[in-house]
C-alpha cells in the first residue's frame, strides 16, 4: 500500500470532520457550552457500552442505537438546562456532572464486560487511520443532512446562540429549538467519536472557532478561517504522524494546538499599538 493510499482516507475523515464541526464549533462558544461535545461523547460511548453488555457487537446497528438513544437523553437535559435569567446554576456545571456520571457509569458496565474491553478503549480513543471509504460517505451523508438541517433553520439556530433575548422577544420556543439542536449535534458528534476519538472531535469542534474569533466577527469570515485552518493542520497533522511514526490522531491534535498558539501570537503581533485608534 502506497503512503497516498494509506493516508488519504484519513485525511478526507479529517475535511468532513472539520467541514461539519467548524460550523457547530461557532455556536459552542457563543452559548459558552465548551464542553458540552466532550460530555455528549461520553454519554454516546456510555450507550455502546451497554449494547455491548447486552450482547450486540460493538459496530452493530443495535449498538449505534443505543448510543443514540443516549444522546438524545443527553440533548434532552441540556436543552432543558440552559441557563436563563432565574437560574443560578451555569450550564456548564450541568454539563460537567452528565459528563463524570456518564463516564463513572461506563466504568461500572465495563467492569462487567468479561471480554473485548481493550475494543471499548478503542471505540473511545478512536483510530482515524483505519477509517474505510464506506464509512466515510455514510459519515458525508450524515453531515450533510445535518448541514442542510440548519442551513434551513440557519436564523433561528444563530438568534438561539448569539441572541438568545431577541429570539425570546420574536416567539420562539427556545426549548424546543435548543432541544433540536442538540439532536442534531447528538447525530455528528456519535459518528466523530467512533472515527477519530473524544480528544481529536473536540479540538475540530473548538480550536478552529477559536482562532477564527482571533481575527474575525463575521459568521463568514469565521467559517473560512476555521475551515481552513481545520483542512490545513489535517493535512500536516496526518503527515507528520505517518513520518515521524506517531499516534494519528494525538498528533492532530498537538499540531492543532501548536496552530492556535501561533496564531495567537501572530494576533498579538498585529494588535493596535497604545493609543492608536
Amino acid at each position: 500500500m502506497s503512503i497516498l493510499q494509506l493516508l488519504l482516507p484519513a485525511f478526507v475523515a479529517s475535511l468532513i470532520l472539520t467541514g461539519i464541526h467548524a460550523y457547530l464549533g461557532v455556536h459552542v462558544v457563543e452559548r459558552g457550552v465548551i464542553f458540552v461535545d466532550l460530555s455528549l461523547a461520553q454519554i454516546a460511548a456510555l450507550g455502546t457500552t451497554v449494547a455491548y453488555l447486552m450482547g450486540y457487537d460493538l459496530h452493530s446497528g443495535a449498538a449505534y442505537l443505543f448510543s443514540l438513544g443516549f444522546t438524545f437523553l443527553g440533548a434532552a437535559i441540556f436543552a432543558f438546562s440552559r441557563v436563563h435569567h432565574k437560574t443560578r446554576i451555569p450550564q456548564e456545571a450541568i454539563i460537567g456532572i452528565v459528563y463524570a456520571v456518564s463516564a463513572a457509569v461506563a466504568i461500572l458496565v465495563m467492569s462487567k464486560a468479561t471480554q473485548e474491553t481493550e475494543h471499548l478503549k478503542d471505540m473511545l480513543v478512536g483510530n482515524i487511520l483505519s477509517v474505510t471509504w464506506t464509512e466515510l460517505a455514510k459519515t458525508a451523508v450524515l453531515y450533510s443532512l445535518v448541514g442542510a438541517f440548519h442551513y434551513i433553520f440557519r436564523e433561528r439556530f444563530l438568534l438561539l446562540s448569539m441572541n438568545e433575548s431577541e429570539a425570546e422577544r420574536r416567539g420562539i420556543n427556545v426549548r424546543l429549538w435548543d432541544f433540536l439542536f442538540y439532536i442534531s449535534f447528538g447525530f455528528v458528534v456519535t459518528s466523530s467519536v467512533a472515527i477519530a476519538g473524544v480528544l481529536l472531535v473536540f479540538c475540530f469542534l473548538i480550536v478552529p472557532s477559536v482562532a477564527a474569533m482571533l481575527f474575525a466577527e463575521k459568521l463568514g469570515a469565521r467559517l473560512a478561517i476555521g475551515w481552513s485552518l481545520g483542512a490545513a493542520v489535517s493535512a500536516g497533522g496526518v503527515a507528520l504522524s505517518f513520518f515521524v511514526d506517531l499516534p494519528t490522531g494525538a498528533t492532530i491534535v498537538a499540531t492543532f494546538g501548536l496552530a492556535l498558539l501561533l496564531l495567537a501570537g501572530v494576533r498579538w503581533l498585529l494588535r493596535p499599538a497604545p493609543g492608536r485608534v
